[in-house]
């Protein structure tokens, strides 16, 4: 392609644009139809210029005008209260919902390894041995140890907010890292696991597993379900990459992906709440058993919003994506 003869052919097209999309509301009739059929001319111009002869000034110049086209042929829309609720009530919990079939094994294999990891510990003193000191294991696991203290070390505010975020870091972590072939979130999840055992371990060959459950499961239900979810999400994310399906590899991740960060949102709400069970239920006073079952509520509510919401949102045609309009435009591909 001649760069120069193709700009001088196509130039007043493009000046025309830009000056229809200054005039902005003030259009007739045919001015708007005339700048629909530029748009879509002006976009097919920056495609070949892009592949063929990509000038920097040129492309930067045209992808402005195909941007302001864009937004003017299809409209501007602010997000609102009805959005979110959307959100909350369908996009988010039709996107796990979608997803069990990856975060529930996941869930399921992660916490046998705790287990297997625990039993281990538990049963081998050359192996307790290796992870600290017996005056210092001894300090770790008795009565008021730093097992005990852990949680109420900071007050609860401030330990709650320190909670959520260290987990909702973990959490983008599990979703983002799943596109680089899934070995990211699986390492993050054995490490997580590994805490898990490691603490399962030492405290029950101490002889106080009870007190370790009763300081583990009020918030740590809610809190791994959203661990799980998300490491879920990051290898379904990964595994598009390998195996796209119909779609292009392209467009299948580009759907995955964008289902994946509205997940995030979600699961920053989710353990939000497992932060503030950790921060103000977990250290309290208040009797073990009645610890528990504020846990195991909050799991059993979330598992209901997810299959009671998110399973009727999926069966009347919610994917978790964003709206069609706000989707890319997409090429068509061979089944």
């Amino acid at each position: 392609m001649d760069l120069d003869v193709y700009v001088t052919a196509h130039r007043a097209e493009w000046d025309r644009l830009d000056h229809l999309l200054g005039r902005g509301r003030h259009l007739t009739g045919a001015e708007a139809d005339e700048l629909v059929a530029l748009y879509q001319r002006t976009a097919t111009h920056l495609s070949l210029i892009q592949s063929s002869a990509p000038d920097p000034m040129l492309t930067a110049r045209l992808t402005q005008l195909v941007a302001r086209a864009r937004a003017t042929v299809t409209g501007t829309r602010r997000a609102s209260w009805r959005d979110a609720a959307r959100f909350l009530t369908a996009g988010f919990p039709a996107a796990v919902y979608r997803s069990r079939h990856w975060w529930i094994p996941t869930a399921v294999l992660s916490t046998l390894l705790a287990v297997v990891i625990g039993w281990w510990i538990s049963t081998h003193p050359e192996v307790q041995g290796s992870i600290a000191a017996p005056e210092e294991l001894r300090r770790m696991t008795r009565p008021g140890g730093e097992y005990e203290t852990y949680y109420s070390s900071h007050p609860a505010a401030s330990f709650a907010a320190q909670v959520w975020t260290n987990n909702a870091q973990a959490a983008a972590m599990c979703l983002v890292l799943g596109a680089f072939l899934c070995v990211p979130v699986l390492w993050i999840l054995f490490l997580n696991m590994l805490n898990l055992g490691v603490g399962l371990g030492l405290m029950s060959s101490a002889g106080r597993l009870d007190t370790f459950l009763g300081l583990v499961l009020p918030h740590g239900l809610l809190e791994l379900t959203a661990v799980f979810v998300a490491a879920g999400t990051g290898l379904r994310l990964g595994w598009t990459l390998i195996d796209p399906g119909p779609q292009s590899r392209r467009t299948a991740l580009a759907q995955q992906g964008r289902a994946a960060l509205g997940m995030a949102l979600g699961l920053a709400l989710v353990l939000f709440v497992s932060g503030l069970i950790e921060g103000f239920v977990t250290p309290s006073g208040v009797p073990t058993w009645a610890r528990i079952t504020i846990g195991v509520a909050a799991e059993l509510t979330f598992l209901a919003y997810v299959y009671v919401l998110g399973g009727r949102a999926v069966r009347a045609g919610e994917t978790g994506d964003v709206d069609t309009p706000d989707r890319s435009a997409e090429l068509p591909v061979a089944a």
